[in-house]
């Protein structure tokens, strides 16, 4: 296992500092607390297998023109997992 910063997550994944802070704090990501200098740093662990999660939920932008046909499927993806994500969260406002 690897440990690196949230901003060193964040540059190799091509995510915001913010959003990586979010996924750590859900525990989408395994991290760590530690002290140093007087200070909490949230570390990253890294393993084989969350990176494949994370990197199925981060849709990757292509550098060429998607068709139409293609765009669509993947709008319907994201869609479709913004969904589960709502499910989710209002599951756990009901149990609050």
């Amino acid at each position: 296992m690897e440990k690196v910063t949230l901003r060193e997550y964040a540059k190799r994944h091509k995510l915001s500092y913010f959003n990586v802070m979010k996924m750590a704090k859900n525990g989408d990501v395994k991290s760590v607390i530690e002290v140093e200098e007087g200070k909490e740093v949230t570390y990253v662990l890294i393993d084989e297998e969350q990176e494949k999660k994370v990197s199925e939920n981060i849709i990757e932008t292509s550098a060429k023109s998607l068709t139409l046909l293609e765009e669509n499927k993947l709008l319907k993806q994201e869609i479709s997992r913004l969904k589960e994500a709502l499910e989710k969260c209002n599951k756990r406002t009901i149990l609050a």
